[in-house]
């Protein structure tokens, strides 16, 4: 089986340029059907002295009823010199449908590239990636050399 068979991609935010606010996404990420879900931030730019840090919210309906609310221990804090770099949260077997990334930005400014969720150990294979996020991508099995 192959990775890209057993998981599923959710861009869950753009890019968000330079700032010091709370960058929280609209929607959460549905984990019906997965076991569990790594959430990978990109960060583009930081400012000496930027408090950053990303953590992970939970909702049992997506926040219409059940308000997101903060995991304990989910919060991993951002160097103010990673500018480039990935930071990453991973929840396994959460309690609750939807998931989001929160980034907390303060003090200076931080720039999000982007967030991409990797659900992983779905419930069935192979996987369907998330249409509005996912243009294009292939598995080769044992490829030859030659002209891509």
């Amino acid at each position: 089986m192959n990775l890209s068979e057993t998981c599923k991609l959710v861009r869950h935010s753009a890019a968000v340029a330079a700032g010091s606010t709370v960058i929280t996404p609209s929607a959460g990420v549905d984990c019906k059907g997965f076991d569990a879900v790594m959430f990978v931030a990109a960060f583009g730019a930081i400012v000496s002295g930027a408090a950053t840090s990303i953590e992970i919210h939970q909702s049992s309906d997506d926040g219409v009823a059940d308000a997101y609310s903060a995991l304990a221990g989910s919060k991993v804090t951002v160097a103010d010199d990673a500018d480039g770099k990935l930071a990453f949260v991973e929840i396994v077997q959460p309690s609750k449908r939807f998931l989001k990334l929160i980034v907390n930005r303060a003090t200076q400014n931080a720039t999000l590239d982007s967030v991409v969720a990797i659900l992983s150990g779905p419930s069935r294979v192979p996987t369907t990636h998330d249409a509005g996020s996912v243009a294009a991508g292939e598995t080769h099995p044992s490829p030859s050399e030659g002209t891509a």
